[in-house]
């Protein structure tokens, strides 16, 4: 039995989803999962913030399809309130449009319903400890999209307008780091990281983390001595940037 004092130690999951046994079976198997408990589900867009604000989950898993309601719209609706719970998307929509459409709204993840249930599971676990997750299809097909679209055409001399910095914290980007991590990982401040971030999507004209990492693998961005950018001290006692 879950009591209070163990549910304030495990990830607060909100699902979003319009078809009642996905909802039940979902949870069900996330209350299995030691480290998460569902807290919230709904298939209803209107209980979407009422419920967010009220139960503060650390993640929400959300459907693309509500019924005849868009889920991304749905994802706006709770940008557009301020509320910047991480989402995940668990969809049965491979297509590449969806995918699309959905890293540039800055989801942590595009999962798919017909993948393994362990799998599914694991992954959202995997993005409640902020990493990046994607269904081994659609990142395949993310990979094709950008060699023969618009991010596949993206040259090599607008890797070489990263700084040395932006590289590492790109590198760590790709690896799955949330901020936080990237930060005690480079010795640099969050607020610097997030800053970093913000001029590494805009020079490299990207939509998401996601997005960024790909980019990463794909160009071989990676700095070959992250944390080592020789940068010299700040009054603070952590390195500049």
């Amino acid at each position: 039995m879950t009591t209070p004092a163990t549910q304030a130690m495990q990830t607060r999951v909100m699902l979003v989803d319009d078809h009642a046994m996905c909802r039940s079976g979902l949870s069900e198997l996330l209350q299995n999962r030691s480290g998460m408990v569902v807290v919230a589900a709904t298939g209803d867009r209107e209980q979407v913030i009422p419920l967010l604000r009220e139960f503060q989950p650390e993640l929400m898993v959300l459907d693309l399809s509500l019924g005849p309601v868009d889920g991304l719209s749905v994802l706006r609706m709770v940008r557009t309130e301020g509320i910047e719970v991480p989402v995940v998307v668990l969809t049965m929509s491979n297509s590449e449009e969806d995918l699309s459409a959905a890293l540039r709204a800055g989801v942590r993840g595009y999962l798919l319903k017909d993948m393994d249930p362990d799998d599914v599971i694991e992954s959202i676990g995997r993005a409640a400890r902020g990493e990046l997750v994607v269904a081994p299809t659609m990142a395949v097909k993310l990979a094709q999209m950008w060699q023969s679209g618009q991010k596949g055409s993206v040259k090599r001399d607008l890797v070489d307008t990263l700084t040395e910095r932006e590289r590492q914290v790109l590198d760590q980007v790709a690896r799955g780091k949330s901020n936080k991590v990237i930060a005690q990982a480079l010795d640099i401040s969050h607020n610097t990281v997030k800053l970093h971030v913000r001029h590494i999507m805009a020079k490299l004209d990207l939509g998401s983390r996601v997005e960024a990492a790909v980019f990463a693998f794909e160009h071989r961005t990676s700095s070959e001595h992250p944390g080592k950018g020789g940068e010299p001290e700040n009054p603070s006692g952590r390195r500049s940037s």
